[in-house]
């Protein structure tokens, strides 16, 4: 699913495996349904002129206040609560699949920390699955005319689960904390957008100030890296606040043992679950205990033994021996954001010639590659968004047919003519090599197996290197590898500027690309409120990126996850990793 966050953000990792087309036949539609059916989130919930609104509820068919979605609602993936209602109490165990070197929302970056703690924290406004945002902490809110300042009113009844009451105050201590170097967040700052400051106007009105209009902004701060923490905990942690982490959600942090477990226990008092919720008041669990399973192969056991009730990210074929289990439920999740992908270093022989970039991507046989890998769980992918983001552009899939003669063309058009007596091209004595990083996520190695078999047949030696994700981020950092994994999910295509634009040189720009065109697309896209103005933009960028193959697409995610029968009323956010686990009730032991 996920790479550990060491810096500004991380990679989700991925899971496959093969033999098991024949059960999957069936499920590949229900991916294709969850893929193509997918809405896009809305751009703004309040009027531009500063009107406040309170958004509705999703219909199935959802046109947005800035132009049509590109599709309609898709349903939560929601098992059905027992005739009778949910039933209170229970401990529900749930299998994570990575340790994160941090926990701390406004610090840390993983993906997998969302999983536990999107039940510990509430945000200020929630996204539905359609993308529409509803009121959470904040009951509504007004966008000024040029877009510089969102005033939010704020619920009174709120309080933190250590007494603490929730007010203007303490949001603007969490954005102060959020903003603050000292901080060195690694998600959320960026979530924040042009953040210049936070001010209180009473003491349940907040407003936050930006240097520029930026649309996404609603986008993060409806996401667990920018959930409302304690102001008194954060005060008597300071650096420990990981392992004391304080929220206002429906559960509480009971223990934490890094690697090993995380606790949470209900919250009695909860009782403002935001309206796309499925009921009001406390949670029915008592108790969930998270634990880990790092190890793919543990996964499957856990699951069968009782050790985990739920578990995500499992194997393909493990994932098909569960959907053939009537005690089980099966749910395949598409993630939004990047498409898993290798990044093509611009500035390092021979990934510098654009021929020699694009003879790459025309000689990668994708569709075979996935077919191995990760069987029918996965589309093949066509661009830097996984298909299912908004802002996906759907043309790309046009492009990089698979055509070896096409790609030998243009190697030899680049200069690659000669081959030497182990069959690598040979130029100026030069072999046609490139040095590519390989990580334990996404079944990588089984990946990069497959490409270098394939791009042997076209004469181009690929030598992988495994890395940790800290050693394998410094190097991707300083430019010293032609082919670099990556994968990051959001729900926003603003993210195409962490790594394609200008200044994320030293930072997620792998490419080394530097275009003034992309910066100022992207620049653009992001302050501007309409989405019919923005999509363009955006198209734009995926466009260039392709077009001078900057990228090598691989594969759009999927997480597999499944339950054992007795877990109901389980569902993923928009985001497609989080569970709502807030909603979810035992109905009998195992």
């Amino acid at each position: 699913m996920q790479i550990p966050d060491y810096s500004f953000s991380e990679v989700r990792k991925l899971k496959g495996c093969m033999r098991y087309r024949a059960v999957f036949s069936g499920l590949i539609a229900v991916l294709f349904t969850i893929a193509g059916c997918v809405p896009a989130p809305s751009a703004t919930p309040a009027a531009p002129g500063g009107i406040p609104t309170r958004p509705a509820a999703v219909a199935a068919n959802t046109t947005n206040s800035d132009g049509p979605s590109s599709a309609t609602s898709t349903p939560p993936s929601v098992d059905t609560p027992s005739a009778g209602g949910p039933r209170a109490g229970g401990i529900l165990h749930y299998g994570l699949t990575l340790v994160p070197s941090g926990i701390d929302p406004h610090v840390n970056a993983s993906s997998e920390l969302g999983i536990p703690l999107n039940s510990v924290y509430d945000t200020l406004v929630a996204q539905d699955k359609g993308g529409q945002f509803h009121p959470d902490l904040a009951t509504s809110w007004v966008i000024s005319p040029d877009g510089l300042t969102y005033t939010f009113e704020l619920r009174h009844d709120v309080k933190f689960q250590d007494g603490t009451p929730f007010n203007a105050d303490a949001v603007v201590r969490n954005l102060k904390r959020v903003a603050d170097p000292a901080t060195h967040s690694q998600k959320a700052v960026f979530l924040l957008g042009p953040f210049d400051h936070a001010e209180t106007t009473d003491p349940y009105t907040v407003k936050l100030v930006l240097k520029q209009p930026y649309a996404p902004l609603l986008d993060g701060l409806s996401q667990v890296y920018l959930g409302m923490a304690s102001p008194a905990a954060l005060d008597k942690w300071g650096d420990q606040y990981q392992l004391h982490q304080v929220g206002t959600g429906p559960f509480r942090m009971l223990s934490y043992q890094q690697g090993q477990s995380l606790v949470l226990e209900r919250n009695p008092d909860y009782n403002w679950a935001p309206e796309i919720r499925s009921h009001q008041g406390p949670p029915y669990l008592d108790q969930i205990e998270f634990r880990f399973y790092a190890d793919p192969a543990t996964r499957l056991p856990a699951l069968l033994s009782g050790q985990a009730d739920v578990m995500g990210e499992l194997p393909a074929q493990d994932a098909a021996q569960v959907g053939a289990n009537p005690a089980y439920r099966l749910n395949l999740v598409a993630i939004p954001g990047q498409s898993v992908q290798f990044f093509l270093n611009t500035r390092l022989a021979p990934g510098d010639d654009l021929r020699v970039r694009q003879a790459l991507l025309y000689g990668t046989d994708r569709a075979s590659l996935v077919k191995a890998v990760f069987g029918t769980t996965s589309p093949v992918a066509a661009g830097p968004l996984a298909a299912i983001t908004r802002g996906a552009d759907p043309a790309l899939a046009q492009l990089y047919p698979y055509d070896p003669q096409k790609a030998a063309a243009l190697l030899a058009e680049a200069g690659w003519t000669q081959k030497d007596k182990d069959g690598i091209l040979v130029r100026q004595d030069q072999r046609l090599t490139l040095k590519g990083i390989l990580q334990s996520w996404g079944e990588l190695t089984k990946v990069g197996t497959i490409l270098q078999a394939q791009w042997r047949q076209l004469g181009v030696d690929v030598q992988w290197e495994t890395m940790s994700y800290p050693a394998a981020l410094d190097a991707a950092r300083k430019g010293v590898d032609e082919l670099i994994p990556s994968v990051f999910s959001g729900t926003d295509p603003d993210l195409l500027r962490t790594y394609f634009a200008s200044s994320q040189l030293n930072g997620f720009n792998w490419a080394k690309v530097s275009d003034p065109e992309v910066d100022a697309w992207l620049e653009q896209a992001a302050r501007t409120a309409d989405w019919t103005q923005r999509a363009p933009l955006y198209a734009r960028v995926q466009q260039r990126i392709m077009e001078q193959a900057w990228i090598l697409p691989i594969r759009d995610q999927v997480n597999l996850n499944a339950a054992y029968s007795r877990v109901q009323g389980l569902s993923y956010d928009v985001q497609g990793w989080w569970p709502v686990l807030y909603d979810v009730s035992l109905v009998s032991k195992r």
